[in-house]
């Protein structure tokens, strides 16, 4: 089917280079191969798309054609835009394209590439030969493959003395700890474990998203922790000692006379890890709940009547 190479770039047969060259470019980028890598169709319609403009870019060529159609190369004496390679057109042109295109899609990384840098760029040139001979590029921005994230689940224990961890992240087998301290919605960084890089540029980051799980014995509030301590009525009247467990076994709490229901008593330094302040702690709160006898014999209700009397 013969190619109207003014329809392909979508201008008139007026059009002058500048719109032909604008038009160009805004195609140029919307179906390079390396936007659409799933899809074939844009593909070619990148190769029609740089044979049309090889040809209405070159005054010569474009009078050939105006006048013969697409039968302009057999009058012109061969040679023709074959496979339309990319060194036929004008490498400014084509780097404009490029700067304009991937500039928008830059990662995070700032160093610059060389035009020998785009050697392996995606592996595609779809008309044969690599970047890097056919056109000279310049410094072209370097451009990050994604961050990737993944959650992980950990309990409040193994948060409190860090955890090993083994992954496997599209097919990669990754070990990495989770630091001793770790809240739900920390992030652990593992450099260079994201997705490839499109264009030649360093991989991107896979990023560990935490979430400690509730745990029974405990509550969390930042580094300090709440645990509820039973002590009976008449230890609470009378004050006493009473056990207490923390994360490094088990405490003693010193219990005043007169202790109220909810009242909290500080352990210091037995909350959890302060994350990336080595050998610092948050505290632990004792909150007091009170119990009280659930049966009692006659002469027992009379002995709490007479001591509850003998207060008033």
């Amino acid at each position: 089917m013969p190619k109207d190479y003014y329809d392909i770039l979508g201008v008139n047969k007026s059009a002058d280079q500048s719109e032909i060259k604008r038009a160009f470019r805004k195609q140029a980028k919307k179906y390079h191969p390396d936007a659409n890598p799933d899809d074939p169709a844009a593909e070619e319609r990148f190769k029609e798309l740089n044979e049309a403009y090889e040809v209405l870019s070159d005054e010569s060529k474009r009078q050939q054609y105006d006048q013969f159609g697409n039968n302009w190369e057999s009058f012109a004496g061969g040679g023709g835009t074959g496979g339309a390679n990319y060194r036929n057109v004008n490498p400014e042109d084509l780097q404009d394209i490029l700067n304009s295109f991937f500039g928008g899609r830059q990662g995070r990384s700032s160093r610059t590439r060389t035009s020998t840098d785009f050697e392996g760029f995606s592996g595609f040139n779809p008309f044969g030969g690599n970047y890097s001979q056919d056109v000279n590029f310049g410094n072209q921005p370097q451009t990050k493959g994604q961050d990737i994230e993944h959650n992980v689940r950990i309990s409040l224990t193994e948060a409190y003395h860090g955890k090993d961890i083994v992954l496997t992240i599209d097919g990669r087998r990754l070990t990495t700890k989770i630091p001793a301290g770790a809240k739900t919605g920390s992030k652990i960084r593992l450099s260079g474990e994201g997705q490839p890089s499109p264009y030649g540029g360093p991989s991107g980051d896979l990023y560990l998203i935490v979430e400690v799980t509730p745990d029974k014995r405990f509550e969390r509030d930042g580094d300090d922790l709440i645990t509820d301590v039973t002590v009976d009525a008449f230890t609470a009247m009378l004050g006493g000692k009473v056990d207490v467990q923390t994360f490094t076994g088990m405490g003693k709490l010193t219990i005043p006379a007169g202790t109220q229901g909810g009242q909290k008593f500080r352990l210091s330094g037995k909350g959890m890890p302060k994350l990336k302040k080595k050998g610092q702690f948050g505290d632990l709160f004792a909150r007091i709940n009170i119990t009280v006898p659930t049966s009692l014999t006659d002469e027992q209700k009379q002995q709490v009547e007479a001591l509850r009397d003998s207060l008033q």
